[in-house]
């Protein structure tokens, strides 16, 4: 349990240092810092669920970027405030740190095999991004034409 809330903490952190790179200030600051805890926290959960990496990270890009179009609505500022910050515990540097020593240290198979597990990881984190503002845009226009105004 402590191991979790370490993590937790450090995706917390993390992600507050790159809503300020992204000019977050003030409960803007908060609620971005909060995304990053938000995506971490999802994937930890969903690793009880799933054994494999790529659903977990695809399922926490998907809750991620539905807690971004919402808090971008309810404090007007852009999405990329809260999506880019609370991705950024999703990266996942520990597989690319592992296809680059393999590939310095000349072990080709080994840096392919990370490599390419690296690559799927960023695309379940791409695809669920996607898939998620893909919906939202479709809902949202579908309830623009149906009732004539704006939701959220």
């Amino acid at each position: 349990m402590e191991s979790v809330m370490i993590q937790l903490a450090a995706a917390l952190a993390g992600s507050a240092g790159f809503a300020l790179l992204f000019n977050a200030r003030g409960e803007k600051l908060v609620w971005a810092s909060l995304g990053g805890l938000l995506s971490w926290g999802v994937y930890l959960l969903f690793g009880q669920l799933y054994a494999s990496d790529p659903a977990r990270y695809f399922v926490a890009a998907l809750v991620l970027t539905v807690y971004a179009e919402i808090m971008a609505r309810l404090h007007k500022a852009p999405v990329t405030v809260f999506l880019v910050a609370g991705t950024i515990p999703l990266i996942p540097g520990g597989s690319l740190y592992y296809t680059m020593a393999y590939a310095v240290a000349a072990r080709w198979a080994e840096a392919l095999h990370a490599g390419l597990a690296t690559l799927l990881l960023a695309i379940a984190i791409a695809a669920g991004i996607l898939a998620c503002m893909v919906l939202w845009h479709i809902a949202e226009l579908a309830l623009r034409w149906l009732c004539g105004r704006r939701f959220l």
